[in-house]
């Protein structure tokens, strides 16, 4: 059988392993950053006018154990712009509940009943339906459900993960800032159309990768894992008998041990040594 010429090869899983070598790529359009309700309203004018949307959230990364934060970025992107919500200067607006509930626009996400729940955490709202990436690449028998993943599989190019966990609610956002996150909502929009025309029209073939098989149970190695932690429990175990205290002997005791004739001896001894150097003298 011949293979078309413009067939696209898939793996069920991509390794991850390929990714750094693979070309970086990145959000080449504009870029807006919202601040205000009227920014916003304006925005969200321009966005209602396009056919496909791809959408992303960023929330500020939590260090200490049982703290969290609210959802910062909202980025909604088309082919040439990229608009950045900070919600976490404008909250979940009107303007912004209006196109999330908005259905005459299709919109893309990855992941995004966990993006809800974030944006819920700001204000409650009906969203319209959306399409969800990783249903449609389960349908073309993708197993990978990471952005980066399914990007690497379909177009071989690899979109850099740095900027993750940097600080989403700091006053002004870097240039790399700005790239990762427009990135994020452009890909889901890059994705979406690349699935369409594959389901559409076939016209790829898919390579199905084994799972991973788990380690093999090593019984040596196992057993040389016992020892150690009888050796060390061993070490660590405390004596459960009782010691016997010893104390130092008094210095009375030393001087009882000698007999008493020695004693007054050498006491006479030293009293006639004195009397003769005495008469020499």
């Amino acid at each position: 059988m011949t293979r078309r010429l413009m067939t696209k090869l898939l793996v069920s899983r991509f390794d991850k392993k390929l990714i750094p070598a693979l070309p970086k790529v990145q959000f080449e359009g504009r870029i807006e950053i919202v601040r205000s309700e009227l920014e916003a309203h304006k925005a969200v004018d321009y966005l209602l006018t396009q056919p496909a949307l791809g959408f992303d959230t960023e929330t500020r990364p939590s260090f200490t154990r049982g703290k969290s934060y609210r959802v910062a970025l909202l980025q909604v992107c088309s082919r040439e712009i990229c608009f950045l919500f900070r919600l976490d200067m404008i909250g979940l607006s009107e303007s912004i509940q209006r196109l999330l509930t908005d259905t005459t626009v299709t919109k893309v996400g990855l992941s995004w009943n966990d993006d809800i729940r974030s944006l819920r955490r700001r204000g409650d709202f009906d969203c319209a339906p959306f399409v969800e990436l990783q249903q449609m690449c389960r349908e073309l028998g993708i197993k990978d459900m990471s952005l980066q993943k399914l990007y690497a599989n379909v177009f071989g190019q690899r979109i850099s993960k740095t900027q993750q966990l940097s600080n989403w609610e700091v006053e002004n956002y870097s240039e790399p800032q700005k790239r990762y996150a427009a990135t994020d909502a452009w890909a889901c929009l890059m994705l979406y159309e690349e699935f369409r025309r594959l389901k559409d029209t076939g016209d790829f073939e898919l390579e199905i990768i084994p799972e991973p098989e788990p380690p093999q149970y090593e019984p040596k190695l196992e057993v040389e894992k016992q020892k150690s932690k009888k050796a060390t429990s061993r070490t660590n175990k405390k004596p459960s008998g009782k010691r016997r205290r010893t104390s130092a002997a008094p210095k009375e005791s030393i001087n009882e041990s000698v007999p008493k004739e020695k004693r007054t001896r050498k006491k006479t001894t030293s009293k006639s040594k004195n009397n003769e150097h005495q008469l020499v003298s």
